[in-house]
């Protein structure tokens, strides 16, 4: 099976390291983690800073939407919707967000069917409070007819 990466500057925020978007080998897209960085301002969504730019509060409900909106972001670049996602790992910063946190999440997977999830409490880089990690079963795309 062929290894396919998928960066789409410009369109997701750009990697803090060294990886990409995300990886799809055969059927699998497999997105590195995501934050709620604004891809036009590279501001994380949800925070409000000091005059030094230190974080004085968050919201955890506003960064977990801009996190799935730039994982569905990765996810359309590779022809995937939400709907194909089937793992997913959460990384807060505090488990005392959870249930904002979770009502938030609930409002892009509250589908029939939802993914399969992971939450624990990690530190996720930069002013991130909340990070995704995201499996998805993609469909392969439908083949050129002959004419």
């Amino acid at each position: 099976m062929k290894k396919e990466v998928i960066n789409i500057p410009g369109k997701a925020p750009d990697p803090l390291g060294c990886y990409s978007h995300a990886v799809k080998v055969g059927p699998l897209l497999i997105l590195s983690g995501q934050g709620a960085r604004d891809v036009k301002t590279g501001i994380e969504a949800g925070i409000t800073l000091d005059e030094n730019g230190h974080v004085l509060s968050y919201d955890i409900a506003a960064q977990t939407r801009a996190v799935i909106r730039n994982v569905q972001t990765v996810l359309e670049a590779a022809g995937c919707t939400l709907r194909d996602v089937v793992e997913v790992n959460v990384y807060l910063a505090d488990m005392n967000d959870f249930q904002d946190y979770n009502r938030a999440y609930a409002e892009y997977f509250g589908f029939e069917n939802p993914p399969a999830r992971t939450t624990i409490e990690a530190r996720p880089p930069g002013r991130n409070f909340v990070e995704m990690r995201v499996v998805a079963l993609c469909p392969d795309p439908p083949a050129k007819q002959q004419g």
